[in-house]
């Protein structure tokens, strides 16, 4: 059975050795108002302690409650959070896209909703670099994906999907609540709906099946054949996302 006392300790002293090995200061990690961010948010606080974690909120056509969530987790667990709002940025990104011909919605839809991710891991990196300057010691990005997440492949190549240290790594979403209610993430942030703040459909609903689903399946557990099939068709089309393939050249 989880013990989610055990794994928030275990995790807490990952992180923490992480850091004393590698000399690191601090974290800067975005801060969506959903779970996943809000849990990572508070082990890295507990870990490494508030006054060394910045959180970003990075607002991009996003809605009120994103930012009111966020703001709830870092007035919760006592973390400096900044908002860099990159609307403008994607206005002006898309308006030179138009310039290169006329697409339809349906066409540049997924191409919409991978850019802003991307924009963001730009933006969490910017700033770990800038605080690792003036602070006077490196920051790093804990990423925030769950165990479900991963084993669909529902992260954004090159976007959610860099990060230097990862905590929920192999926590399924029912264990990620777990952990969170342990660690008191507010309730209003710990059981929202997730969503990816970008396409305006929950998780569930754009990937076509549900988290438990998903994570019944990685134990090894049945489901119906046409979760099954969903939950296969996506496990096998997101291997590309984890392994580049590299040549190399003959001696």
């Amino acid at each position: 059975m989880f013990d989610a006392v055990r794994e928030k300790d275990r995790i807490v002293e990952f992180i923490r050795n992480y850091y004393e090995t590698n000399h690191l200061k601090g974290a800067v990690l975005g801060v969506s108002g959903g779970k996943d961010s809000a849990v990572v948010a508070a082990l890295m606080c507990a870990a490494i302690g508030p006054e060394n974690v910045v959180g970003l909120t990075l607002p991009c056509h996003s809605k009120p409650i994103d930012a009111a969530g966020a703001k709830l987790v870092a007035d919760k667990f006592g973390f400096e959070l900044l908002n860099i709002d990159l609307t403008d940025t994607y206005d002006t990104f898309k308006k030179q896209i138009d310039l290169l011909g006329e697409y339809d919605e349906e066409a540049v839809k997924n191409s919409d909703i991978n850019i802003k991710p991307r924009m963001r891991m730009m933006s969490v990196y910017y700033m770990a670099a800038l605080l690792s300057a003036v602070k006077g010691g490196t920051y790093i990005v804990p990423g925030t994906s769950n165990a479900c997440e991963l084993y669909v492949g529902y992260f954004t190549k090159g976007g959610d999907s860099v990060y230097d240290i990862a905590p929920i790594y192999s926590l399924t979403v029912e264990e990620v609540i777990k952990v969170g209610e342990v660690l008191g993430v507010p309730e209003k942030v710990l059981y929202r709906t997730p969503d990816d703040g970008l396409s305006g459909m929950s998780d569930e609903e754009k990937l076509g099946v549900s988290y438990n689903a998903i994570a019944r399946v990685m134990n090894g557990l049945p489901v119906s054949e046409e979760e099954e099939k969903i939950i296969s068709r996506l496990h096998r089309g997101s291997r590309h996302k984890f392994n580049i393939p590299v040549y190399k050249k003959e001696d």
